[in-house]
């Protein structure tokens, strides 16, 4: 789970910073708010990808994606490409986890499939 979690988070890291390239031009906020506001949900999303086995990992994971939606208010595409990552962390974890399961069952010789 946590291979796929943190791709997702990597691919976010990028769009984030691709976002606010778009929103300094589209938005009326100054080019200081939109990088500390961008650079904390980028530097999150690397910080995440650290601590997705922890405790409340997945849980800032989905505060993240919640953030990313809620950007689609500065720059419009952001509603979209929120939802698509938001569904990605969806799959990551449920097909994750369905892959640890899965490891686990042929690591302890159980696997008859």
């Amino acid at each position: 789970m946590r291979t796929l979690c943190a791709s997702t988070l990597i691919g976010e890291f990028f769009v984030i910073g691709f976002a606010a390239l778009v929103a300094m031009r589209l938005s009326d906020l100054s080019a200081t708010t939109v990088w500390t506001v961008s650079g904390v949900a980028m530097v999150l999303c690397l910080a995440l990808c650290g601590v997705l086995t922890r405790p409340g990992g997945l849980q800032l994971g989905w505060a993240l994606q919640i953030g990313l939606i809620v950007s689609g208010f500065v720059v419009p595409a952001m509603f979209f490409l929120g939802a698509v990552f938001a569904g990605l962390w969806w799959a990551s974890i449920h097909f994750g986890r369905k892959v640890d399961e899965a490891k686990a069952r042929f690591a302890a010789g159980t696997d008859t499939a």
